[in-house]
């Protein structure tokens, strides 16, 4: 199976950063959806997340949501917020008979003790419940800037760990980012990771256009560097909160550094901290 079955912009080359972005959205982001849905391309991918508080017959809803609006869905899986393997499996059963899931986001989460019982991501995909039921590709998470409760090193073991079991099951790895403001850990974490002999696909999380406030909010929570230094790249300066602002430097830098020979296969993932519709926006008026 090739990459091209998940989504034809992996096996092909674009002067465009933006051809074949993605986006994410929450179960309560679907009335934003179908009113930002006339503005987006049809088969763009659309992760739906795995929040704290929500039902998951409103996850699964938004899944359909996703499908019924001609969106290609990719569902998250929160393997710490699992209650039970039941509650797992029945949630891929029905994404996947009712809503025609071929990919599935699976991270670890957030909660620092297991709700049920796996642990961890790769216990999830271990399970084989993922490509019995027809999923073919897995969204495993990447952190350029690293992450607070696990090294550096290991997080490249976990990586490569991971993208070995997920094709030792005949389905397709691909990377999907936490969100920065700044190109050069991008850049420089994609050199490593290619220089590590890891050839999977990567995108790049990139915040929407949102008030300053709101961004720096999202970072804190989420562990990314937010410093004055940063966010002056970003085109923010921590002395003046108000107003909003848009990733055109952060874009920009990505699209001059980015070199295939060096970085490999890269799309953006776009998170629409300001609104569904404002980024979409965003996105069409950079592609005139």
């Amino acid at each position: 199976m090739s990459y091209a079955e998940i989504h034809p912009n992996w096996e092909t080359l674009s002067d465009d950063l933006l051809d074949g972005y993605s986006l994410e959205i929450t179960a309560k982001d679907v009335p934003a959806l179908r009113e930002a849905a006339p503005m987006i391309a049809p088969q763009t991918p659309i992760a739906v997340t795995f929040l704290p508080g929500e039902e998951m017959s409103a996850r699964i809803a938004a899944v359909k949501a996703v499908r019924d609006l001609g969106f290609e869905p990719m569902p998250h899986v929160s393997a710490r917020r699992l209650t039970s393997v039941d509650v797992f499996e029945d949630m891929i059963k029905q994404v996947t008979t009712e809503s025609g899931v071929k990919r599935l986001f699976v991270i670890a989460g957030d909660p620092p003790t297991p709700e049920g019982p796996f642990e961890d991501s790769l216990q999830v995909i271990k399970t084989g419940v993922l490509e019995q039921n027809g999923i073919k590709a897995i969204g495993i998470a990447g952190h350029p800037e690293g992450h607070p409760n696990v090294s550096n090193d290991d997080l490249w073991v976990w990586m490569e760990n991971k993208i070995a079991e997920i094709r030792e099951r005949n389905m397709l790895p691909i990377i999907v980012t936490q969100f920065g403001f700044s190109a050069e850990p991008f850049l420089e974490w994609l050199e490593e990771m290619r220089a590590r002999g890891i050839d999977s696909p990567v995108r790049i999380g990139v915040p929407g256009p949102a008030g300053i406030k709101r961004l720096l909010g999202f970072a804190a929570r989420c562990g990314v560097g937010a410093s004055a230094s940063v966010m002056a790249k970003y085109g923010v300066s921590l002395t003046q909160l108000m107003g909003t602002a848009g990733p055109n430097k952060l874009v920009g830098a990505l699209n001059d550094g980015l070199d295939f020979e060096k970085h490999g296969r890269v799309r953006l993932h776009f998170y629409p901290f300001g609104g569904l519709s404002k980024t979409v926006e965003w996105i069409n008026e950079q592609r005139g």
